[in-house]
């Protein structure tokens, strides 16, 4: 172990910097005692804990030399406490503190009823695995969630636009493009359309009909709703949903080199979200909530 220490002292104001610098701290069998900490000491040492076994952190202090109950000591026992409880309450944040992200990075956000990696999710992923490598004692758990309020219609409309794109990529492939999955097939606005009134037609649910019998066009907005309304989201589906979404995250994180052995997925959680909260409000149940341990 070694310590820098810089203190001053002006107008018996004391502001001072100990940096401590350990080398391969480990612990020793766990003993009985009444007057050892309940604090997560193991997890606050996992997440100081570099690579290369070493821990370097700052604990500045500060106070009045005029103060009855001014001591160093209590101050530096006061900041590694805050450390520690810390790790409890906020771990992220203390990850954060130094690979940046902060409190962020507990949770990946999803577009509502999809499960594919945003370049905001793709940004965090990045921010927390070069954090995960450089941090080799901490493991992940990984939750997937489903918004039961915004996620089915967000799910429904997904499928849609879904059957859209395969209907170009097949008029595609049938002209000899290569065009990829379907899931990578742009429509512009002006295809838009004529791709969804043929997904319409297709549709096996009742559709209103003219006088002769045939089935009558509709502008966009109403084949869309008629489509949606006959399209049901199942609790399965939502929670197939919320499984593609840890998996999403999970190999985001395996394609940057965090140990397959430090990752676990939890059973996936449905949440009702409050159906009077705002757009922004409900969408944060349609994410991926992260734990360290």
């Amino acid at each position: 172990m070694s310590l820098f220490v810089k203190y001053r002292i002006e107008n018996r104001q004391l502001t001072a910097e100990n940096r401590v610098f350990l080398d391969q701290l480990t612990f020793g069998q766990q003993v009985a005692s009444p007057d050892a900490t309940q604090l997560p000491v193991t997890l606050a040492v996992a997440l100081l804990k570099n690579r290369n076994g070493e821990i370097d952190i700052n604990l500045p202090i500060s106070g009045s030399l005029d103060d009855p109950e001014f001591s160093i000591g209590g101050l530096i026992v006061r900041v590694i406490v805050n450390v520690l409880v810390k790790a409890v309450t906020s771990p992220f944040a203390l990850l954060g503190s130094v690979f940046g992200g902060g409190e962020e990075l507990s949770t990946i956000d999803f577009a509502v009823g999809e499960a594919k990696l945003t370049a905001e999710a793709q940004k965090r992923l990045e921010t927390l695995g070069k954090a995960l490598i450089d941090r080799p004692a901490l493991k992940l758990d990984i939750e997937g969630h489903t918004d039961l309020q915004s996620d089915p219609e967000g799910l429904k409309r997904y499928r849609l636009l879904s059957k859209v794109r395969a209907l170009k990529r097949e008029d595609l492939t049938k002209k000899g493009v290569e065009s990829g999955s379907a899931e990578t097939v742009e429509v512009d606005a002006k295809e838009y359309p004529a791709l969804l009134e043929r997904v319409y037609r297709a549709e096996k649910f009742p559709k209103p009909r003219n006088l002769i019998g045939m089935v009558k066009g509709l502008p966009v907005e109403e084949m869309e709703k008629l489509i949606l309304a006959n399209t049901v989201a199942d609790e399965e589906e939502l929670r197939d949903l919320a499984d593609r979404r840890a998996k999403a995250v999970l190999d985001g994180l395996l394609a940057r080199d965090v140990p397959a052995e430090r990752l676990f997925l939890l059973p996936v959680k449905l949440v009702a979200s409050d159906g009077k909260a705002d757009a922004a409000a409900q969408a944060r149940e349609s994410r991926v909530a992260l734990s360290l341990k």
